[in-house]
């Protein structure tokens, strides 16, 4: 690759979190390639390439944020006449894995690419303000001089940081997953009990805000959950995969957790009882089902 200034960065996925975080990446660099299943007239509107398939977008880049849901919506397009592989050659290319997804099939991923393929791990936190506000926090894993790399093409968004190799970054998205998890059911079921016992859920948290229970997820859920509102923004069901990727690495690394079964029980349950498609702050009304 050449200076980071004449590297050509390019966006696969452009859903709740990667059309936001497009939009910086093409105010601070003044050109991007994207791809997604369906044009964004925002982003080409704004001047950003648009390419009709993985292997267009690796033609127009030399790197490339990859903002899918986990890594299978990404391998189905890596072969073939139309896919990634076929448009990066046999060139230097970075590719920027921002799902979040199991740490080891991130590491298989790369062993199967060609050597020419660097690939670091950069899952976010921060929900959708912080993909529009650009403000996440950004979790590297990879090589220190990939990672370096990285931190520069995706500073426009957030805060990147290295945690260690590859993997890295999805062990830190998990162990940020299980504490927004325990959060999010702690602050459903502490509302709905509020509200049984006639006290006012908006006047409790906006004296305990202030306390040891406030939290970044408390101030934007607020609302959410003491309106009932649970409309998706981020929705719960994503929080299944979340928290399995967590019990493999707890797992893989001989951890016992004591929480870890519980929150996946009730994640699941949210699931089952066909409120996955909900906000994660649907954990209030899960509760009030529950206590039906």
């Amino acid at each position: 690759m050449t200076t980071l200034d004449d590297v050509r960065l390019g966006v696969w996925g452009l859903g709740a979190m990667g059309e936001p975080m497009a939009h910086h990446l093409l105010s601070a660099r003044g050109s991007l390639a994207v791809h997604a299943r369906r044009e964004r007239p925002g982003l080409t509107g704004a001047g950003a390439t648009w390419a009709a398939t993985a292997r267009e977008l690796a033609e127009a880049t030399d790197a490339v944020l990859v903002m899918l849901p986990d890594l299978p919506q990404l391998e189905e397009h890596l072969d073939g006449p139309d896919g990634l592989l076929a448009g990066v050659g046999d060139r230097d290319f970075l590719l920027m894995i921002g799902s979040t997804s199991s740490p080891v099939g991130v590491r298989d991923l790369a062993g199967r690419l060609p050597d020419g393929i660097r690939v670091v791990d950069c899952p976010v936190s921060g929900g959708e303000d912080g993909a529009k506000a650009g403000t996440l926090s950004i979790m590297l894993g990879g090589d220190e001089t990939d990672t370096d790399r990285a931190t520069a093409l995706l500073a426009p968004c957030g805060t990147p940081v290295r945690l260690g190799p590859l993997g890295a970054g999805e062990v830190a998205k998990a162990c940020n997953q299980m504490v927004v998890a325990a959060t999010i059911l702690a602050l459903g079921e502490a509302t709905e009990l509020a509200a049984r016992s006639d006290v006012d859920p908006a006047a409790l948290w906006q004296l305990l805000g202030g306390g040891y229970a406030g939290s970044n997820l408390l101030q934007s859920r607020r609302d959410k959950l003491v309106s009932g509102d649970d409309s998706p923004s981020g929705v719960a069901s994503y929080m299944v995969k979340d928290l399995r990727f967590a019990a493999d690495i707890a797992a893989a690394t001989g951890t016992s957790p004591a929480l870890l079964p519980a929150l996946r029980d009730a994640f699941d349950e949210i699931v089952e009882r066909d409120l996955g498609d909900r906000d994660i702050a649907v954990t209030r009304r899960f509760t009030a089902e529950r206590s039906a």
